[in-house]
């Protein structure tokens, strides 16, 4: 690999996945719920079963849990080694997207398809969220990839690093580990049942399966039964795809407007890609990434329950599609387009903030953090330079025209956009919390669901109506609920009060 490549790739990986992991606070409501299950397994020494806020949590299976309580075990319980996990899972996942590249295709390729992973919007967030979807995405790609790898060399190594990632995968996030790889690998493999029977029903790869995903399952169904069953299969798994779960709805063309958004700034080189749909079928290797994608995007476009990470399982394929088809892109302004209007609509932002507040609902909750958004002059100046260097590349080579994109991108992504966002919305929570902690203050949550306050506040937060002479968290747009209280703190959207009791 070229000197060059492999700094230019180290160097987006770092400010992509690391740099900023402890640069500002959790965001709710993920990142907060899964800090806290952590923190509170940690402190009640159950490593079994997670609780949130004294609840039982049933939304994810174990592994991401012990992986944070493991960093927190060495670098204390700070955003750092909440996020940590996922950064390292994002760096293997993106060394495996270049590996396999590389092997089946070539190095150049490889450089490209490990760019727009590191490079683009939405795998720069997901990476290092302190959530369990870069670790599911690594162990997704790593039982996808070795699949093909089996099936091209029908080497039993690859096959039991296919069942061994999907345990790993299982032990994640659930059933969605093994429906990928078993539904993808049965359409491309469809006109050979016989060879895809005989590998799905491997003994040794069911056995390894089994070992890695299978005690913690025992064990959970043992302590919790039927809770466990319902919780977990039922609710948080089948209930998703047949209903709208927590209001996430959507139509069925949800998840474009998603991917051209989430794969900024690499967006043009996607829709090229598309242009090229009938090829995607014309080598085993391309049907194969091609069918990957495209069930996800059936798969989840028909599920009723939308998020915008589920269509990033079906980003791996993707990338390395985007690659093969990268030559093919002619025009530099064609692909430096999405570049362009994201910085320009970045840095038209704080000029029409007070266009925005003035079309919210006056006191709500979006008025007071919209309204708290502070724009630094070198927040202007970057997405303004960055804007004036994306007219300048429309004329350069076209390798250094998408390199220079991603890197501005990712730095105006995680050092102004998320930092900006972060200290209006996040960190009078963090401030409010450590305020309540300090005081020894105990605390109920009202009309408001922002876990990380328990998180910074070390303790549990119940969430239910107050009684007088409760201290109660909230938003500031509900204080014209309470009749008679005192203000302890209050900043931005959030406030913290102490009802009075009746004389």
């Amino acid at each position: 690999m070229k000197k060059n490549d492999l700094l230019i790739l180290s160097l987006l990986v770092f400010l992509s996945f690391y740099a900023t992991l402890g640069y500002y606070p959790l965001f709710n409501l993920d990142e907060g719920a899964f800090s806290e299950a952590t923190r509170e397994m940690l402190a009640s020494h159950n490593f079994l079963t997670t609780y949130l806020n004294g609840q039982l949590r049933f939304d994810k299976p174990i592994l991401i849990y012990w992986l944070q309580a493991a960093s927190a075990g060495l670098f204390g319980l700070n955003e750092f080694a909440m996020r940590l996990p996922s950064a390292l899972a994002a760096t293997l996942w993106a060394l495996a997207i270049f590996l396999f590249a590389k092997k089946v295709l070539n190095e150049q390729k490889a450089f490209w398809a490990t760019l727009f992973m590191a490079g683009s919007l939405q795998i720069s967030i997901i990476a290092k969220a302190a959530i369990a979807d870069s670790l599911l995405n690594l162990f997704i790609a790593l039982s996808m990839l070795s699949f093909y790898l089996y099936t091209e060399s029908k080497k039993k190594r690859f096959l039991y690093i296919t069942f061994a990632a999907i345990g790993f995968g299982t032990l994640t996030k659930g059933p969605v580990a093994i429906l990928i790889p078993v539904v993808v690998s049965f359409l491309f493999l469809i006109k050979d049942l016989k060879f895809w029977a005989k590998a799905v029903f491997n003994p040794i790869g069911i056995a390894l399966f089994l070992l890695i995903a299978a005690p913690w399952y025992i064990a959970e169904y043992l302590d919790q039964g039927e809770r466990f069953i319902e919780g977990f299969l039922l609710k948080h798994n089948i209930s998703r795809f047949e209903s709208a779960m927590e209001g996430h709805r959507g139509s069925f063309f949800y998840y474009i407007p998603v991917l051209l958004i989430g794969l900024l700034p690499f967006t043009s080189i996607f829709l090229k890609t598309i242009t090229f749909l009938k090829e995607w079928f014309d080598t085993p290797l391309k049907r194969y990434l091609g069918i990957w994608f495209l069930f996800v995007f059936a798969f989840f476009s028909f599920s009723a329950t939308k998020l915008p990470h589920y269509i990033v399982y079906g980003y791996t394929p993707l990338f390395i599609l985007m690659a093969i088809y990268f030559e093919k892109i002619r025009s530099n302004f064609w692909m430096l387009l999405p570049f362009l209007l994201f910085c320009l609509l970045f840095f038209a932002l704080p000029f029409l903030q007070p266009l925005i507040v003035k079309n919210l609902r006056p006191n709500s909750y979006d008025f007071f953090i919209v309204s708290s958004l502070h724009f630094s002059f070198m927040y202007i100046l970057f997405f303004g330079f960055s804007f004036i260097a994306g007219i300048f590349l429309i004329k350069a080579k076209k390798s250094t025209a998408i390199v220079t994109a991603s890197f501005l991108t990712i730095i105006g992504l995680n050092f102004f956009i998320a930092k900006t966002y972060a200290e209006a919305a996040e960190k009078p929570i963090k401030e409010a919390a450590i305020f309540a902690k300090k005081r020894h203050l105990q605390v109920v949550m009202d009309g408001i669901n922002t876990p990380s306050f328990s998180f910074y506040a070390r303790n549990i937060v119940k969430r239910r109506p107050p009684k007088p002479g409760d201290v109660v968290f909230t938003k500031r747009s509900r204080l014209n609920k309470y009749a008679d209280f005192d203000i302890l703190f209050v900043k931005n959207g959030i406030a913290l009060i102490k009802l009075k009791e009746p004389k």
